[in-house]
């Protein structure tokens, strides 16, 4: 992934290029009862599994509309949701429901389109941002079912025109609105966590310098083995918080709590929001960026929306003064966030291993 200044790349995160993959909805379209072994889960793993889904009815729900109106009880909920699971559903958060189903609408579109179209806004073997799939470096790696489209929203002046649909009509539009409306949420959820980390309620998001916006939606086709392939596989978010639009009827994104994985069922109208590495860090731990994965359904197709809000890649991140003093040293490096991210790429977003080697 690289952002182009106005001659020079700024900063460049593949330092490789990716094995090719197959489109998974063409597999299935194809032959709907194959999965072939790049894709399987193996015997162990499987086994390791420890799924609680009895708890999903805990994940905290936030209600936007009263952190807006300074309810220190909504706040203080917030701060104990992001401690205790690093997850919460976002309701009363105003992005109007006409903006979402048309994001819904366009993405299932393009999705539907015959793969020569889609194919016009490939994903480059040594970038991250287009149609395609998230990077294999290795024969050893497991494929995942699902297909991506992963674009820049902001800041726009660095967006590749080329990795934008053309079809269906008025797509860039439509994704440019959600997307706004959306960042709008994430930044003022960025000030309330400003204020219960003890800081002023600009800081956080100042810190950011400007800030990036990466949206990525992810189709997840139906498989006639669903428990032996993963949608996505365990990992957590390189950037600072992550807003989530999932479909209403069709379950499949699982949070690690407590070493167990439990689903985050769909609320009609939520947004599912999660701390991501870079919280984590200027939080010095406080909130911890949580392992998360997508899991298959059997029957019907699934479709998540993700918005990554993350610092520009040159910003240096490190633990904010008001999270230490002597009960709370310091407990992570500083790291330009570029290099974290080239980390997390050698690493394959396996895990956090990228978090854990900042650790003093």
């Amino acid at each position: 992934m690289s952002l182009k200044g106005d001659n020079e790349p700024v900063f460049v995160v593949k330092e490789a290029t990716s094995i090719a993959v197959p489109s998974v909805q063409e597999l299935v379209k194809k032959d709907p009862l194959q999965v072939p072994a790049k894709y399987v889960r193996s015997h162990e793993e499987m086994e390791k599994d420890k799924l609680m889904p009895h708890l999903s009815s805990e994940v905290p729900i936030i209600d936007f509309a009263l952190l807006s109106d300074g309810n220190v009880e909504e706040l203080s909920k917030m701060d104990i949701a992001c401690k205790e699971w690093g997850f919460f559903q976002l309701v009363n958060h105003g992005v109007k429901k006409e903006v979402r189903q048309r994001l819904k609408d366009a993405t299932t579109e393009f999705f539907n389109l015959p793969i020569e179209e889609k194919e016009k806004s490939a994903m480059a073997s040594d970038d991250i941002f287009g149609y395609g799939h998230d990077p294999i470096y290795s024969e050893d790696q497991m494929f995942e079912w699902s297909d991506s489209l992963v674009l820049l929203v902001h800041p726009s002046r660095y967006s590749n025109p080329s990795y934008w649909p053309k079809t269906p009509k008025g797509f860039k539009e439509i994704v440019e609105a959600y997307s706004s409306e959306v960042h709008r949420v994430g930044v003022e959820l960025l000030n309330f966590f400003s204020m219960i980390m003890g800081m002023q309620k600009q800081v956080l998001f100042g810190l950011h310098k400007e800030s990036m916006a990466i949206i990525r939606a992810n189709y997840y086709p139906p498989c006639n083995m669903p428990e032996q392939v993963m949608g996505l596989n365990p990992h957590s978010d390189t950037c600072t918080i992550t807003l989530l639009m999932q479909d209403d009827d069709v379950s499949g994104l699982e949070i690690k709590h407590k070493g167990n994985w439990v689903p985050v069922n769909p609320i009609p109208d939520a947004l599912v929001i999660n701390v991501a590495d870079m919280l984590e860090i200027w939080s010095n731990g406080k909130y911890k960026s949580i392992e998360h994965r997508a899991i298959i359904n059997k029957n019907k197709g699934r479709t998540s929306y993700a918005l990554f809000i993350s610092p520009m890649y040159d910003v240096e991140v490190e633990p904010v003064d008001s999270m230490m003093d002597e009960l709370n040293p310091k407990l992570y490096k500083k790291i330009r966030y570029g290099d974290l991210l080239k980390e997390a790429f050698k690493k394959k977003f396996d895990g956090k291993p990228h978090i854990d080697m900042l650790k003093v």
